[in-house]
């Protein structure tokens, strides 16, 4: 087991008190696996993505990743975010090798592969380019690069196609989908689209409210690669309906 979370909950201290944003949730990943974690606004989605990155600190419960407890920032690892955070004085190469920067890599080797990252998402030709000259499908591009530089085993996304417009959307996640199945990454996806999260995953978390539970665990067991075609067979309905039903019994969404 890669990634193992085990009866983790956590609250915050506010102003008007204890808020409990997870209570126990247990998640076992498989190295490799692509997991998408979706459900309302508010419910921890995002929390038990920091948590997993050591960059919080759980009030209960465990945290292992490849059999080490996570009990502070955890560095083997890319995050992405819904904002790209690019760095507007560098540019698209420079943007990506800042991992290499602060980890004080092997600069010609990482080169080399912030290179190969480039190509593998449609980029050749645009590494001297600076982010303003971007769109913002080719800025989280750049992002998701600069996030697998190091080759880090695990791959943290929140919300990360969430700002784009549908057709970039679209393409990010073929290309996302394409270039976890070619490195061999385990990724942690969060995301509020129901579509998104049946395409990308292997499985699907469906989370509560606030505070956060798991509610459901959903295996996608269409073939890969997957086609955007496919969203439109009967199969994949099965699935986005099967995730909305958990939704409804939750009061997430109800019929008028």
């Amino acid at each position: 087991m890669f990634i193992s979370i085990d009866n983790v909950t956590k609250r915050y201290e506010s102003r008007g008190g204890e808020v409990t944003a997870l209570e126990p949730v247990s998640l076992d990943i498989e190295t490799g696996e692509f997991v998408s974690i979706i459900g309302p606004s508010g419910c921890g989605k995002s929390t038990l993505l920091m948590l997993l990155s050591g960059l919080l600190r759980q009030t209960g419960g465990t945290i292992s990743i490849a059999g080490k407890t996570v009990s502070g920032p955890y560095t083997e690892l890319g995050i992405v975010f819904q904002q790209d955070a690019l760095l507007d004085w560098r540019s698209v190469l420079q943007n990506v090798m800042l991992q290499s920067d602060i980890r004080r890599l092997d600069r010609r080797r990482m080169e080399a592969r912030a290179r190969e990252l480039l190509a593998m998402v449609g980029l050749t030709g645009f590494e001297q380019m600076y982010p303003h000259e971007l769109s913002g499908g080719m800025r989280q591009r750049v992002a998701i690069c600069r996030a697998l530089l190091h080759e880090p085993p695990l791959l943290l996304m929140d919300e990360p196609f969430g700002a784009l417009d549908a057709l970039t959307r679209d393409q990010l996640n073929v290309d996302l989908q394409r270039l976890c199945s070619d490195l061999g990454v385990t990724v942690f996806f969060v995301t509020h689209s129901i579509d998104e999260a049946v395409f990308l995953s292997d499985r699907v978390v469906v989370m509560s409210p606030r505070p956060g539970r798991v509610r459901a665990i959903l295996p996608i067991d269409m073939p890969r690669p997957r086609r955007l075609t496919m969203r439109g067979s009967a199969e994949f309905t099965r699935l986005t309906q099967a995730v909305m039903e958990v939704f409804e019994k939750e009061g997430v969404l109800h019929e008028t």
